[in-house]
């Protein structure tokens, strides 16, 4: 979190660190917790801009992208990557929308919907995107929580092929739209790798990227009549007959316009607009502006021209809407914002830019009420708003209503109750426009620098760090924070740079580049020191104890929590000065020492159930912590169920994070003293929760956890005899505990996705784990499947390392075994991976006894169950054959023929009868068992 909170916030480490922690995987009963919040995901896989139903003139292109995109047999030989190149203006966006539109229409090509994604690659402002700044954007579309997103292009690359890979393994097909691409590195990393996930692209350039490549040319005269007419019938209905009547002036106009169906549809705007307008004064119009641009090219001509002619058609409160959406650097609009701006009413604001719209001068947002602008007539607005003198005051305006809102809205972010926060209904709607608005907030504060308003670029990403902290934007918390210092120290405030450096030594932090976030702590709590600021210094102290706890540094990281206290306590923010506290307390649970950090969580406590009741609920969640590691646990119980309760009040993603952990540290404790029905209710509501907070590292523990205690209990109610209703009814708790568990398996493996190194291990062993109930059940093909791709990930992860996960290896084979073995036939085969259990265990077991002596018995014991059940399987046919036939006769090959066994069960069933014989006082010659490898055994 930020500084933290509160302004205000609450200081907490974003790392997900777990500390001296009894089992419960990543987190529960760990015995520190630093919490990290995913902000809410909503799925945006049919996020195509709507299509126009004027266009026209392109047929030819559609049918030959359409069979490019088309599914088939030889689909992955194919080149699924289609690039339309061509001017601005000419039509790209409208042609790969119109394309995008049929092929979803089509059954079986794309069921898992589209990406769209606005590179604005000719944008001179922050909006042009980068990679990494796109690929979020699409993961978060995918349905990838921002905790699984990872910092670097590389990374984020490879989950995003990997997820749309997999999208298409599940028969869920995505077609990607990437539009308006400037260069080959703005888009390679974008492009799916997987042969069978389908792209289209548009740049003004022809771009290098293998893929199939489209020019797109102006529209020939009779497109570009035809675009006319269908947008005067759109616009007017079949009255309009200006241009089947005037098809010499269409045929002018079309040329006016170069082809270009920006510029058509800017003139047929102007014509819907004056319905008795005959089309020869609007050929005399272009005409007249064309002279006066000889100047430019053909084709810019034609834009500018029609540009012209629609700004001067305009009122002046319609030109100045136009004109102030252009300064916006973001990506669209709102009509809320721009009504503040201008001073005008919500509702007349609305008005202006549904004219603007018809005029096809502005383009409506992803949601109504936001509004933006098409690159070209971005420029042309900036240029009106350049020569414009209320442009300045408008840039202002902008700027510090932005200002207004975000500090307002900062409030609600932290839940502060002191004081109580005002200007949003309430904080939901009050994080709902931070969610809206996200990028406009970003790109707002380089505004600010670049127009020379250091004040406002100073005080922004201060009203934002709560929130970038807290919903894990941490690039954009960096870049803002940067922004902050320099313009503090462009207007000679030192104690705004100072505090500007806190937040970037916690964004830092939160990018795990935590020698730099040292770096600025230092300097910061430096700059307040001599400034004689003791809050302020006090303020860095907190900030460089959460970074040197990041590199392991706890003993100094103890000792500047200590110093930060004090400092903040003599200052007028108590809220901050209790926030401080609750980390120290956080980091004696580290160092054990329980009864202080029971003392000092008490201590933020009793000031913080005054402040903010949702950093409250997570400092009761680390009371609980400290309660049980103190060994009292019916005061650990009272602090978690505090917690969740407060938690679930407070209403929020974070909040709703920290009561899934406080129910996951609750099952786990019942589970511990054997109160099933009570762990088993906690674990459930910890997995539902996590799941609503998008927190799905810790949602498949919490379900593990589950699967685990549910089978647990179902082994010891068979043990006791105790078999009712729920132990019978559809596989009873097995039957809950293979759901948990598959339910786990899918959260991890979507994390594995991302980080293999650290979730590849735990999916394997969730794999293992799942066989148990799937093998009660009578699953036994799924557990098989479940063994093997254990056994696949563990020989990859052992390849790397091979002295590690050999237990693993020797569980997943035993429980392979153990699938197999349900089934007579596949008893050879079960013998077979029991052997390679046995081998992996011995093997272990011969380095170090002591540990792997329980391993290497259960599976030598599983092994000789698995020999005795082959000998039984065998011994009625090799009964027979030595009966029919002579004993020359008889050897391992003459039995392998005629019996059709393979040679495990012709030795164990012999040893069996060699057994049997001589119990009965008869004289057997050993025959085929003497000489095959381990048959006594049987």
């Amino acid at each position: 979190m930020a500084d933290d909170a509160g302004e205000e916030s609450a200081g907490q480490d974003t790392s997900n660190r777990i500390a001296d922690g009894v089992y419960f995987g990543w987190v529960i009963q760990g015995r520190n917790i630093s919490l990290q919040l995913p902000a809410p995901v909503t799925s945006a896989m049919y996020g195509l801009p709507p299509a126009s139903p004027a266009f026209t003139g392109r047929d030819t292109h559609v049918e030959e992208l359409l069979q490019g995109l088309a599914p088939g047999p030889q689909r992955q030989e194919a080149v699924l990557v289609a690039s339309l190149a061509g001017l601005a203006g000419v039509g790209k966006t409208e042609l790969a929308v119109q394309t995008a539109t049929q092929a979803l229409k089509e059954p079986g090509w794309f069921p898992g919907g589209a990406l769209f994604v606005d590179m604005y690659g000719y944008d001179d402002s922050e909006r042009r995107l980068s990679p990494a700044q796109a690929l979020h954007g699409l993961l978060h579309a995918l349905g990838i929580p921002d905790e699984h997103i990872p910092e670097e292009l590389q990374d984020r690359s490879r989950l995003y092929r990997s997820v749309l890979a997999e999208f298409a393994r599940q028969n869920q097909r995505v077609l990607v739209v990437i539009d308006n691409v400037s260069s080959t590195e703005q888009v390679v990393p974008l492009l799916p790798a997987d042969g069978t996930t389908a792209a289209l692209l548009t740049s003004r350039h022809t771009l290098d990227v293998g893929a199939r490549l489209h020019d797109l040319d102006i529209l020939d005269e009779r497109a570009s009549v035809e675009l006319l007419r269908k947008a005067l019938f759109k616009a007017r209905g079949a009255v309009d007959t200006r241009v089947t009547d005037a098809l010499e002036d269409a045929s002018t106009i079309a040329r006016l316009c170069a082809g270009l169906p920006l510029a058509l549809r800017i003139a047929a705007a102007l014509l819907a607009e004056a319905p008795s307008r005959p089309l020869a004064s609007l050929t005399q119009a272009l005409s007249d502006v064309q002279h006066r641009l000889d100047q430019l090219t053909r084709e810019k001509r034609a834009v500018r021209a029609a540009l012209d002619l629609s700004y001067r058609q305009l009122s002046e409160p319609q030109a100045r809407m136009f004109r102030l959406a252009a300064l916006n650097p973001g990506p669209d609009l709102s009509i809320a914002t721009a009504a503040h701006v201008a001073a005008e009413t919500e509702w007349l604001t609305e008005q202006l830019f549904v004219e603007l719209h018809r005029a096809h001068l502005v383009e409506p947002g992803a949601v109504w009420g936001r509004w933006g602008l098409h690159d070209l007539v971005r420029v042309y607005a900036g240029e009106r708003a350049a020569e414009h003198p209320t442009t300045a005051g408008d840039v202002r305006g902008l700027l510090l209503y932005y200002l207004e809102r975000a500090t307002r809205a900062n409030d609600y972010v932290v839940n502060l109750s002191e004081p109580a926060p005002h200007g949003f209904p309430d904080r939901t709607q009050a994080i709902a426009w931070l969610n809206a608005e996200r990028d406009n907030l970003f790109a707002m504060g380089a505004l600010a620098k670049s127009t020379g308003h250091n004040d406002i670029a100073r005080d922004l990403p201060m009203a934002l760090e709560n929130y970038f902290a807290m919903h894990r934007y941490p690039e954009e918390w960096r870049a803002s924070s940067e922004i902050a210092v320099r313009a503090a120290k462009a207007l000679g405030d030192q104690r705004a740079e100072a505090r500007a450096g806190v937040s970037l030594s916690d964004a830092l932090r939160a990018l795990k580049a935590h020698d730099d976030a040292i770096t600025e702590a230092r300097k910061a709590a430096e700059s307040f020191r001599g400034l004689g600021d003791q809050p302020g210094e006090g303020m860095a102290l907190r900030a460089l104890a959460s970074a040197l706890r990041g590199t392991g540094q706890d003993e100094e990281a103890i000792r500047m929590s200590e110093q930060a206290i004090p400092l903040l306590q003599r200052g007028p923010n108590r809220h901050r000065a209790a926030v401080a506290l609750m980390d120290y307390g956080s980091f004696l649970i580290d160092h054990k020492n329980y009864n202080e950090a029971i003392d000092a969580l008490r201590e933020s406590l009793a000031v913080l159930s005054q402040t903010s009741r949702s950093v409250m609920s997570f400092a009761l969640l680390n009371l609980g912590i400290a309660l049980e590691g103190a060994g009292q646990h019916a005061e650990a119980i009272s602090s978690y169920r505090e917690c969740i309760a407060c938690a679930l009040e407070a209403d929020g993603p974070w909040e709703t994070d920290t009561a899934a952990r406080a129910s996951a540290c609750l099952g786990e404790l019942f589970w511990e003293s054997e109160q099933f029905d009570q762990a088993i209710s906690y674990l459930r509501q910890a997995a539902n929760l996590f799941t609503k907070a998008g927190n799905d590292s810790y949602a498949a523990e919490a379900l593990k956890t589950l699967g685990l205690t549910l089978v647990d209990l179902e082994e010891r109610r068979k043990e006791a005899g105790d078999l009712g209703p729920e132990s019978t009814a559809q596989g009873g708790h097995y039957a809950q505990a293979a759901d948990a568990i598959a339910e786990a398996i899918a959260l991890t493996r979507r994390a594995a996705e991302n980080t293999p190194d650290q979730a590849e291990p735990e999916l394997a062993d969730l794999l293992v784990r799942h066989c148990v109930p799937l093998i009660h059940l009578g699953r036994c093909d799924e557990a098989q499947s479940a063994a093997r791709a254990a056994l696949a990930i563990l020989h990859r992860l052992a390849e790397r390392d091979p002295h590690a996960y050999q237990s693993n290896l020797a569980q997943a084979w035993d429980h392979l075994a153990w699938a197999l073995s349900r089934d007579g036939a596949q008893l050879p085969a079960a013998l077979q991976a029991s052997a390679k259990a046995v081998e992996i265990a011995s093997a272990l077991a011969r380095n170090d006894s002591g540990e792997h002596t329980e391993l290497l018995q259960t599976t030598a014991e599983f092994k000789a169950t698995l020999l005795g059940e082959l000998a039984r399987a065998s011994v009625y046919e090799l009964a027979r054959m030595t009966v029919a036939h002579e004993e020359e006769n008889l050897n391992p090959s003459a039995l392998e023929r005629e019996t059709g066994l393979i040679p495990p069960q012709i030795a164990a069933g012999m040893a069996w009868l060699d057994a049997y014989y001589r119990s009965c006082g008869q004289s057997r010659r050993p025959g085929p068992a003497a000489e095959s490898d381990g048959g006594s055994s049987g």
